[in-house]
């Protein structure tokens, strides 16, 4: 025989091989290795979804777990109603801004929101609200050591431990920022709180997406998965009429394109 072809018939015995031990793997999720900070995530391709996930229009005081997709045609056109309703103004001067005027990060204080006084903070409550297979420090029920979690804005599974903590970080749909610029700089500080630590405006997410998105509207940024860009906008939505706190024209003009309005 042809050397040459030996050489090939070998080779191709040698993929065989490789594919029959591992034709049967799920590769669509968690199929790579440990990502950066010690996550390990899905691939490009869209990850399975654990079906926790609450729709937003399910889920009007933010109580209930992350933020599924809106699919329908009936959803969607109830979405672009409801982000018709958003107030617009200009962005105002970020004058006098700082993280302190919302209050102590994840203050477990905040006034008329749920979860708060309830002896865990806001960051935790947050972890729990939306981690599957949740694991405590010894001898709490609130501080969460490890997780994972079905990442909205990335469509990815994020398996976090608090020794990476930044690898997820608890996005505010509406940045705070955002919030002084478009009226809540003449807010009393306790409705600042609020918004604050209200988890209809707070989901944990893939850090560097949330760090990507600064305080940008929903012009400047959206999430990085296409799917759950209107079910996006109708949370910002959601808050925005909750606190009577307008976007601007564009933020409002991206938002009803996400949702086919």
């Amino acid at each position: 025989m042809d050397i040459r072809i030996s050489r090939t018939l070998a080779c191709a015995a040698a993929i065989a091989a490789v594919i029959g031990v591992a034709g049967c793997k799920d590769t669509t999720i968690g199929a790579e290795g440990p990502g950066e900070g010690g996550a390990t995530t899905a691939g490009s391709g869209p990850v399975v979804s654990n079906g926790r996930a609450v729709s937003p229009f399910d889920n009007p005081d933010g109580t209930k777990t992350g933020l599924a997709a809106i699919t329908s045609s009936g959803d969607r056109a109830k979405a672009v109603s409801l982000i018709k309703k958003v107030a617009t103004k200009g962005r105002g001067p970020k004058t006098g801004y700082s993280r302190e005027e919302f209050g102590t990060a994840w203050m477990d204080s905040a006034p008329d929101v749920p979860f708060a006084h309830n002896g865990c903070d806001t960051r935790n409550d947050l972890l729990k609200r939306d981690g599957e297979d949740v694991h405590y420090r010894s001898g709490s029920k609130c501080v969460v050591m490890s997780m994972t979690l079905d990442d909205p804005y990335t469509g990815k599974a994020i398996h976090w431990t608090k020794a990476k903590a930044t690898i997820v970080q608890i996005d505010h749909v509406m940045p705070l920022s955002y919030d002084w610029q478009m009226g809540a700089a003449h807010w009393s500080k306790d409705k600042r709180e609020e918004i604050a630590n209200d988890p209809l405006n707070l989901l944990p997410v893939d850090g560097p997406s949330n760090g990507a998105k600064s305080d940008s509207g929903a012009a400047s940024w959206l999430p990085p998965s296409k799917q759950i860009r209107c079910s996006y906008a109708v949370r910002i939505a959601q808050v925005s009429l909750k606190y009577d706190l307008p976007v601007t024209s564009a933020d409002k003009q991206a938002m009803l394109t996400q949702c086919g309005g």
